[in-house]
C-alpha cells in the first residue's frame, strides 16, 4: 500500500502518477493539512488516476471525502469517525481499514466485524507521524496479527525494503510505505526494491484476502 506524504516537491498527484506508472496497485492519499476544498479536488484526481490504472485508491481519515472523490474507500485513525458509523455511511461494497496499535485496538478491530483490513504499527520509529504509537518491531507486531485472526493487517511505520520478509513472516498481508518509496525522488526504484523484496506467493499463515481488497505487488 503506497502513501502519499506532505511536504514534498512533488504533489499528491504527481506522486501517484508516478507510482501508479511504476506498478503500484494501491494508493492512498494522505493529505493532514490541507484545505478541505485541495484536498477533495486532489482525491478527485487521484482516484481518476487510479481508475485508469486499475489501482485500488484511499482516502485517509476522511469518509466525506472519500465518498464525494469516488474513492474505493477510507483508511481511519483511532481519532476518526468510528469504525461502525463509517461503514453505514459507506455502504457494504466500499474498503474500509482501520488503525490497529495494541491489542485493546486489535480485539476491538474484530469485534466490530466491519473493517475489510487493517494498519499495524510501528514496525519502528519514524518521524512522519505525528504522536507516533509505542515502536512495536517484529515481535509486536506478529503478537498483534495473532490477535487479530483473518483480518487482514498491513504493517506500518518505517519500513524499508530490506524488512519484508521479517513483515512477511509475522502473517502479514503486505506493508504501507511511505517516506521511504521518495527518498532521492526515486520513486520508481524504490517502489520496485519493495515489489521485488516481499516474499511470493503469500503464505496465508494467519491472514485472510478478502475480496475487496487487492493485495499490493
Amino acid at each position: 500500500m503506497c502513501l502519499t506524504q506532505d511536504g514534498l516537491t512533488l504533489s499528491h498527484v504527481e506522486q501517484a502518477v508516478r507510482l501508479c506508472n511504476a506498478g503500484a496497485r494501491w494508493i492512498q492519499l494522505r493529505m493532514k493539512e490541507a484545505d478541505t476544498g485541495i484536498w477533495l479536488s486532489t482525491a478527485q484526481t487521484v482516484a481518476s488516476i487510479c481508475r485508469e490504472h486499475g489501482a485500488t485508491f484511499i482516502v485517509n481519515d476522511s469518509v466525506e471525502i472519500a465518498l464525494r472523490a469516488g474513492a474505493d474507500g477510507v483508511h481511519l485513525g483511532k481519532l476518526d469517525l468510528a469504525w461502525t458509523e463509517a461503514r453505514r455511511r459507506l455502504g457494504p461494497e466500499k474498503i474500509l481499514g482501520g488503525t490497529v496499535n495494541h491489542s485493546i485496538d486489535a480485539a476491538k478491530a474484530r469485534a466490530v466485524g466491519c473493517l475489510d483490513y487493517v494498519g499495524v504499527g510501528p514496525w519502528r520509529f519514524t518521524a512522519n507521524k505525528k504522536n507516533l504509537a509505542p515502536v512495536l518491531g517484529a515481535d509486536g507486531v506478529d503478537r498483534l496479527i495473532a490477535e487479530l485472526g483473518a483480518l487482514p493487517a498491513w504493517v506500518i511505520g518505517g519500513i524499508e525494503s530490506p524488512d519484508l520478509p521479517a513483515v512477511h513472516a509475522t502473517g502479514a498481508a503486505g506493508v504501507a510505505v511511505s517516506s521511504a518509496l521518495y527518498r532521492d525522488s526515486a520513486v520508481e526504484a524504490n517502489f520496485q526494491s519493495f515489489a521485488n523484496a516481499w516474499p511470493s506467493p503469500f503464505n496465508g499463515r494467519r491472514g485472510a484476502q478478502t475480496d475487496k481488497v487487492v493485495l499490493s505487488p
